[in-house]
């Protein structure tokens, strides 16, 4: 009985093990058809599919010279699939230039190719991804430590940010019915930066520190004086004037001016609701970069905010490449008064708010936006509508509002503003 059970209780496990093999070597058969499939191109398919057709047509009317062009079609199909054999030992090595560019500059790359092995390499293709398009070098035949070297350029007629890359190394037949690809190295990014303007140093903020600069509005505690008072219940008696109040017999302390931290918050508005045109945008991404990097070279905090997201702001560069990645977003998504309310709610110590919008928002939009934003924030609302002649300065609530129809307008409409 004792053996009886040993040998029925080992059957189904021997069949669990059978399973599996039979599943590992079907995965791996299944993935080899793959990579075979994948390295047939149209005209392989093509002349496979004639040289069958060929083949069951020529049997089953006796059509002799039909067999004949499908043995002929199938010899020319096995010479063509021997060009895959073996490996291409290239060590390949991208380098660009730059990586990060201007929109309009041309960035510049070098592709070298070199064969280390011991044996010449036969003549091959290679491939560069470019973002949505490729370039294509052919490299002649390499003999053992010899090496090439190719220069291309790509053109950036478009703000945003370019995979160049992977490079591969593409073996095929002379009639392109075969091609097998080696992918090598790895994908670089290309940044494509906004244009900027740059512009005389300005106070675009207020400073909230002990190097700040004094507001209008009036505190019982702060670092910079501005008058005298009477005492009044629950007032700092840290603060009394001692010799003022000997000399007139009432109690008198200091009032300060209140000051204010240099936060400064750019919110770009990403919603196509808000622009007519695409190059609107463009105009309102290169406005927001221009004023950001102003900020930071007074050595203010920056912060960016759109839709959804903030942007890395930390130095010049980080607020480029952030900038370089920005899309437009769906109405759905909001536009610059939903934004405006977003930085009211995540910034609430913001001292000044740039609102970038396009000429789509309207003034009841705008003075919407403004209303939502941190009180006593200073506001400066900037529009970009494409094709406007010059800056237009006007004011919607307690918020400057500037119009320009181009990037150079920028410096001119901030001066009238801080006049």
């Amino acid at each position: 009985m004792t053996g009886t059970t040993v040998a029925t209780g080992s059957a189904p496990g021997q069949e669990a093990g059978w399973r599996e093999i039979t599943a590992v070597l079907g995965a791996r058969a299944l993935t080899r058809l793959r990579t075979a499939a994948a390295a047939v191109r149209p005209l392989g398919w093509m002349l496979m599919a004639l040289a069958l057709l060929f083949f069951v047509v020529g049997v089953a009317q006796g059509w002799r010279e039909l067999v004949v062009a499908a043995a002929v079609l199938a010899f020319v199909l096995v010479i063509c699939a021997l060009f895959l054999i073996g490996r291409t030992q290239y060590d390949v090595s991208l380098d660009l230039a730059r990586t990060r560019v201007v929109v309009g500059e041309r960035a510049i790359g070098a592709l070298k190719l070199e064969n280390r092995s011991t044996r010449a390499i036969l003549p091959s293709r290679v491939v560069l991804p470019v973002g949505g398009g490729r370039g294509e070098f052919a490299i002649q035949r390499l003999a053992a430590g010899q090496s090439a070297e190719e220069l291309f350029t790509i053109p950036t007629q478009r703000r945003g940010v370019i995979e160049v890359g992977p490079v591969s190394v593409v073996r095929g037949d002379p009639l392109g019915a075969f091609e097998r690809a080696h992918n090598r190295d790895e994908p670089v990014d290309l940044y494509v930066h906004p244009r900027t303007v740059l512009f005389g140093g300005q106070s675009l903020g207020f400073l909230r520190d002990l190097e700040g600069l004094p507001a209008a509005d009036l505190s019982r505690d702060d670092v910079s004086f501005h008058a005298l008072l009477e005492y009044q219940p629950g007032d700092d008696l840290r603060h009394v004037h001692w010799r003022s109040t000997a000399r007139t017999g009432t109690m008198m302390v200091r009032q300060f001016e209140e000051t204010r931290r240099s936060h400064f918050v750019i919110a770009l508005s990403c919603s196509r609701g808000d622009y007519r045109f695409e190059d609107e945008f463009e105009l309102a991404v290169s406005v927001a970069g221009s004023i950001g990097l102003r900020a930071l070279k007074d050595s203010q905090r920056v912060d960016v905010r759109v839709q959804g997201r903030e942007l890395a702001a930390g130095t010049g560069k980080q607020l480029l490449d952030s900038l370089a990645a920005v899309e437009q977003s769906p109405p759905r998504d909001g536009g610059i008064a939903e934004l405006a309310g977003v930085v009211s709610a995540t910034m609430p110590l913001a001292s000044v708010v740039v609102l970038v919008c396009g000429a789509k928002a309207d003034v009841d939009e705008l003075r919407r936006a403004c209303s939502r934003l941190p009180f006593g924030a200073r506001v400066l609302a900037v529009v970009a509508e494409q094709g406007a002649e010059r800056p237009e300065l006007r004011r919607i609530g307690d918020a400057d509002v500037v119009t320009v129809g181009a990037l150079d307008q920028l410096p001119v409409a901030l001066q009238r503003v801080l006049a």
